[in-house]
C-alpha cells in the first residue's frame, strides 16, 4: 500500500471537520450547521474515496510497468 495523496488526506480532514461541525450542531440545537456538518463530512468520504482510487491504479500501472520490464 502506497502513501496517501492529498485527496486522501483532504478527504479525511473533511470528514473530521464534519464530524465536529455536526456535533456542534446537535449540542447547540443548531440544525443548519448540523446540516452543513453532514455535508462536509459525506464530501470528505467521497474525496477520500476518489483518492483511494486514483492511488490504485497508479498502483496497478507501476505493477503492469514493473511486469512488462521483466
Amino acid at each position: 500500500m502506497g502513501l496517501p495523496n492529498k485527496d486522501e488526506i483532504k478527504g479525511k480532514f473533511d470528514q473530521v471537520k464534519g464530524d465536529v461541525k455536526e456535533k456542534a450542531g446537535q449540542a447547540f440545537n443548531n440544525p443548519e450547521l448540523e446540516n452543513e456538518g453532514a455535508a462536509d463530512r459525506a464530501g470528505g468520504e467521497l474525496r477520500e474515496g476518489f483518492g483511494t482510487a486514483r492511488r490504485k491504479v497508479g498502483e496497478t500501472i507501476e505493477d503492469i510497468g514493473e511486469a512488462v520490464g521483466k
